[in-house]
């Protein structure tokens, strides 16, 4: 019955899809993020319907009045094509190549075309708004679920499998939800429709408790970064730290014993089999990239290459992977090619703290102060989760890329036409000038003028 339900819905928007790219796009985040084809138990389950989308939508996108730009031209574009550019040398120079590196780095392509779509795509606050919506509320999906029934068994099963695709891993899963946190409580401040926003409000807690049954210590110290960053943002830093410390001192207080103990491994690495086999491989990697400094070892070739650049191993022994992005890519793909996706990080936080500060010059609050904070929280939840994952191609984090580009662009934009006109008033929901809840602080008010002109004027 699911899979009849799930082709009847998607065979209804291939139309759309077609005739609106912005629908196809969003359809196609919808099944990349929510995995709702896994949902299923027949036909549905292994039919591609990811791939069916983006064409649709790839035709539509050709005769739309929108096909005038393919992408946003940005530096971070460029950088990106850059770095696949890097890649793709690397495997043709690397050491037998062989097939499963090529499937790789075409998927590997596809998330970054994905991702520069996005960019020429998403041009209003609107569209933006409705792409967030989708990323949040398909992990929101997955943390209910999995957080009522964590609450039914008292913790005490924990989630060794994601859902699926990018997150099938369990850390994969818990890092994608400590991203989706941060869009959760900041989509959920700003909503100004009651219903709407206790959607977002019941998500919350129930995916910050699925991050803790992953048992991931990953998962936990990008949440926490997460966290950080939403409490020094927030208007009331002092009951920002109130607030974090009492979830904290609850959270400790409920978590299983064993969940605790791992999680105090992390003081001491050397001294558990798992952290200390992540030493071991990221010295394994930085051998790696000494000797293959310019393309790396090419990419998906890591365990390929354990034995030869571990002096310790001895035969049998389990053959690991990077267990850290920065290492990953390093080893991989070559020093030019990690300081290319140090500079998409980078640049993405300096996109976020640069809107913000602009934005705050005009205006006492509105959402591109917001939208800056959270995107900010949960890259830095990328950021420290990825050192510890194998995670240097994750999907989200190259559509977050993209996603604060087209951030970036409409709020410029639209910060432009305010200042040009100071005295409209743009309503509806989301608006500059509107009552907004801008942190753990209370809600403050702005009138139409004062919130319009720049401070000073």
């Amino acid at each position: 019955m699911r899979d009849l339900v799930l082709t009847l819905v998607l065979f209804a928007l291939l139309p759309a899809c077609y005739r609106k790219p912005f629908v196809g796009l969003a359809v196609f985040s919808w099944l990349a993020y929510m995995r709702v084809q896994d949902l299923t138990w027949g036909f549905a389950r292994n039919m591609r319907w990811s791939y069916y989308v983006a064409i649709i939508t790839f035709a539509g996108f050709l005769v739309s009045k929108e096909r005038l730009r393919w992408f946003q031209r940005e530096w971070r574009c460029y950088v990106m094509m850059l770095l696949a550019l890097l890649i793709g040398i690397g495997i043709l120079v690397s050491r037998e190549p062989n097939l499963r590196q090529f499937e790789r780095y075409l998927e590997y392509d596809k998330i970054i075309a994905v991702g520069l779509f996005t960019t020429a795509i998403v041009t209003t606050r609107e569209r933006l708004r409705v792409l967030c919506w989708i990323i949040a509320l398909s992990f929101g999906f997955f943390g209910v679920k999995a957080g009522i029934w964590g609450i039914m068994t008292l913790g005490r099963t924990a989630i060794i499998r994601g859902p699926g695709g990018m997150l099938a891993d369990n850390n994969d899963f818990s890092l994608a939800l400590s991203m989706a946190v941060p869009m959760l409580f900041h989509l959920g401040w700003t909503e100004r429709k009651p219903e709407i926003r206790k959607v977002f409000w019941f998500s919350l807690p129930l995916t910050i408790i699925t991050i803790g049954l992953t048992r991931s210590r990953g998962g936990f110290l990008a949440l926490s970064s997460a966290i950080a960053v939403l409490v020094w943002r927030s208007k009331n830093r002092v009951q920002g730290l109130v607030v974090a410390g009492l979830v904290a001192v609850v959270a400790l207080l409920a978590a299983p014993q064993a969940y605790k103990e791992r999680l105090l491994t992390i003081l001491e690495p050397s001294k558990e089999g798992s952290a200390s086999s992540r030493l071991r491989a990221w010295g394994i990697a930085t051998r790696m990239a000494m000797d293959n400094p310019v393309f790396g070892v090419g990419m998906n070739k890591f365990q390929q290459h354990y034995q030869q650049y571990n002096p310790d191993y001895q035969r049998g022994e389990e053959i690991i992977v990077a267990h850290s992005s920065y290492f990953q890519i390093w080893a991989e793909c070559g020093t030019p090619a990690l300081l290319l996706y140090f500079t998409l990080i980078g640049g993405s936080f300096w996109t976020c703290w640069r809107v913000r500060a602009e934005a705050r010059r005009r205006y006492h609050t509105s959402w591109i102060i917001n939208y800056a904070n959270m995107f900010e929280a949960s890259l830095a939840a990328f950021m420290v989760g990825s050192a510890f994952l194998n995670r240097a191609h994750f999907d989200l984090f190259y559509h977050f890329v993209c996603v604060i580009i087209a951030f970036a662009t409409i709020a410029r934009r639209e910060m432009a036409e305010e200042l040009a006109n100071p005295l409209r008033s743009q309503g509806g929901r989301g608006e500059i000038v509107a009552v907004e809840r801008a942190g753990f602080g209370r809600r403050t008010r702005a009138s139409a003028y004062s919130a319009a002109v720049p401070r000073g004027a």
